[in-house]
């Protein structure tokens, strides 16, 4: 038989090899570890989690390391063990078996299936003893021993139906949604909304990029008064709360507060590209700079503690450093003032929110506890000598932090991830003018293109010490399309609308199901009890989401309707879900959105394209799509026949059809 501890490390997901060495017997996902469960017709544990998850590394302590417990794994089960970046397929099954089962989920998720695969009972931790109402995981290993044992009838038979519910799909709607599905859904979030903090509900708080993404698009329409402010309030409570880096630059992936205080401390790659491209469009609709910092120190993080040399993003950093959560960013009050000197120590310690009790176990997280501006009046200090004093104590702290042990690093480079990285980076060239964030962009997409891409044409979903062994899913592909899309508009390179248009027209041969729905596996995927849809966003957007964009935007700049009609498509089979649960479909109604504001394309031909590109890029346009070619361009079919020798050109088109040509930017800009 073959185990985690008899594979190669090579081919292995740091998340498997921090579990290789467990006395549990763990067998990777396969048909194998089936095999051994109808053999010897135990039941399967199937344990799911990630190589960043605090609580994870919390159970394989007490649980997973314990002699007793693992020998009574070996002995009654087939232990197989899941990384959920690598395999978000086998993730989503069974996370939906866990909220049916407890109305809530999370990792480390561990659910006890058939050996057929058919879940019966699941939850998320355990404890390794009874704790805080919740059983330890000893005691409920030996109630589903003895159910198995002496119920078994029943228990296949509950297997059975929450298998049946779990791969059900909703019908799709008969008519597209309208404005007044978009409208519903923004009431509803706003009724929901935190006036005071920002985000959505109590503690913990996420940063819910995907619902931050349609109020970036519907801010200032006249049916959405509140979404400016929404977003604003938001953004502005997590750029001044603990939940950033203030050192480093970077977001945590949640706060277990709700005032975005104290995160949980693992720093996650599609967080971070979410968010810095978000913090540059809302520093676009609001003027705020310290939005525009934001993004700037966000993208700054995942190049320099993210990057792979060739080209590539990492997937994360750990939360616990030296087996301790948070010991890498946090600072006791008097380390603090030693570190940032007598002299700059009171003022820097009432900005960062340093006391001696602390924030967080005794330490401190460190966050923007009251107004520089504030605190330079208490002080008696000039505006120019806090910022003086702040940057001071920033270096000081940071050259300290980075003689500390880093958090363990996810090696893992996922396409989806990536292809989240690269629009961030695409955009906030254009935006910024930025020259590196384009060169690191086309550098991302070669390694992805030529690294990962299979001899079908398909991505792979993960690569890592030169090897990818997961065949990619519908989020990989359609992620990594947009990122693609993006960096053509950015620099006018045809390669990169070229290999976007044959990424995307695998999408519906691979992916496609029944009614419109698009599913997260292909259709090759032969080891799943169901094919699930990926419909709802789990943090990052859905695989649904992104796909319908890729079809609208391909649509739009290419004039084939088979696009449009693959868009509509999806949007009907989301549609019941637009109006149940609006709050875990959001980037869908953030694509619905912005094909209601009325679709352009702009496309720009001649020597001075990309300037004028670029200043199209100056504003936050979610509705305007950007051809430019500084030459003669016969491959996206939006340039066809619009070159000119010598001049440059723009042609705005809009429901399929172009107005005139205009010959100056202060034109095109009027047109649009």
């Amino acid at each position: 038989m073959t185990l985690l501890r008899d594979l190669d490390l090579a081919g292995l997901s740091p998340y498997l090899i921090q579990h290789r060495d467990n006395p549990v017997d763990w067998y990777p996902w396969g048909e194998e570890a089936f095999a051994v469960a109808r053999r010897t017709e135990r039941p399967i544990l199937l344990s799911v989690g990630y190589s960043t998850c605090h609580w994870c590394h919390v159970m394989e302590r007490e649980s997973f390391h314990d002699e007793a417990t693992a020998g009574f794994m070996n002995r009654n089960f087939v232990s197989v063990k899941v990384d959920r970046e690598e395999r978000p397929d086998v993730d989503s099954i069974y996370m939906d078996a866990v909220h049916a089962m407890t109305g809530r989920g999370g990792w480390p998720m561990t659910v006890f299936l058939t050996p057929a695969g058919e879940p019966f009972f699941a939850g998320t931790y355990f404890p390794d003893v009874d704790r805080h109402g919740m059983p330890s995981f000893r005691r409920v290993l030996e109630a589903i021993c003895h159910a198995w044992a002496h119920r078994r009838a029943d228990v296949q038979k509950q297997a059975t139906e929450l298998t049946r519910r779990i791969g059900q799909l909703l019908p799709p709607a008969d008519r597209l949604p309208g404005r007044g599905r978009v409208v519903a859904a923004y009431r509803a979030l706003a009724q929901h909304f935190d006036p005071e903090y920002g985000g959505l509900g109590g503690a913990p708080k996420f940063p819910q990029a995907p619902t931050l993404e349609f109020l970036t698009r519907i801010a200032g329409l006249d049916w959405a008064p509140e979404a400016p402010t929404m977003l604003a309030t938001t953004l502005r409570r997590m750029a001044l709360g603990g939940i950033r880096d203030h050192l480093g630059g970077g977001f945590a992936r949640y706060a277990v507060d709700r005032v975005w205080l104290v995160p949980h401390f693992e720093k996650m790659l599609y967080d971070n590209a979410d968010l810095a491209r978000l913090y540059l469009r809302a520093a676009q609709v609001t003027g705020e700079t310290l939005f525009r910092q934001v993004a700037v120190e966000t993208i700054e993080y995942m190049l320099r503690d993210l990057a792979h040399p060739g080209g590539g993003f990492f997937a994360a950093e750990d939360a616990d450093s030296e087996g301790v959560e948070g010991k890498f960013y946090v600072f006791g009050h008097d380390e603090f003032h030693e570190v940032v000197g007598r002299d700059d120590g009171p003022p820097a310690a009432a900005y960062f929110g340093v006391t001696a009790e602390g924030n967080f176990e005794g330490l401190n997280v460190l966050h923007e506890a009251a107004p520089a501006a504030a605190v330079a009046e208490r002080f008696g200090l000039a505006g120019h000598e806090m910022e003086a004093t702040l940057a001071r104590a920033k270096t000081r702290l940071l050259a300290r932090r980075d003689t500390r042990i880093r958090p363990g690093l996810d090696h893992k480079i996922i396409t989806a991830w990536n292809g989240l990285a690269l629009r961030t980076l695409a955009v906030a060239g254009a935006v910024l003018g930025e020259r590196r964030y384009l060169d690191a962009a086309r550098a991302n997409a070669r390694f992805v293109l030529d690294v990962m891409r299979r001899s079908d044409g398909l991505l792979a979903r993960t690569w890592s010490n030169g090897l990818s062994t997961v065949a990619g899913f519908l989020d990989d592909h359609a992620a990594y399309t947009l990122g693609l899309l993006e960096l053509y508009q950015a620099t006018g390179e045809a390669e990169w609308f070229q290999a976007a248009a044959d990424i995307v027209d695998l999408l519906e041969r691979h992916f496609g199901g029944p009614g419109g729905v698009v599913l997260a596996s292909a259709s090759g995927a032969s080891d799943l009890v169901v094919r699930p849809p990926d419909q709802q966003d789990n943090p990052s957007a859905s695989g649904a989401s992104l796909a319908a964009e890729c079809y609208l935007m391909m649509g739009h700049l290419t004039g084939d309707f088979d696009y449009h009609d693959r868009f509509e498509q999806i949007l009907r089979s989301g549609d019941r879900l637009l109006e149940a649960a609006p709050s875990a479909m959001g980037h869908l109604l953030a694509v619905l959105a912005t094909s209601q504001l009325g679709y352009r394309e702009v496309a720009v031909s001649g020597p001075d394209a990309l300037r004028w590109a670029g200043t199209l890029a100056n504003g936050y346009r979610p509705n305007v799509l950007v051809a430019p070619a500084t030459g003669l361009e016969e491959t996206v079919p939006v340039l066809r026949g619009r070159y000119r020798e010598g001049e440059t050109l723009a042609y705005v088109c809009e429901r399929g059809v172009c107005q005139a040509p205009v010959a100056s930017v202060e034109e095109m800009l009027a047109l649009l």
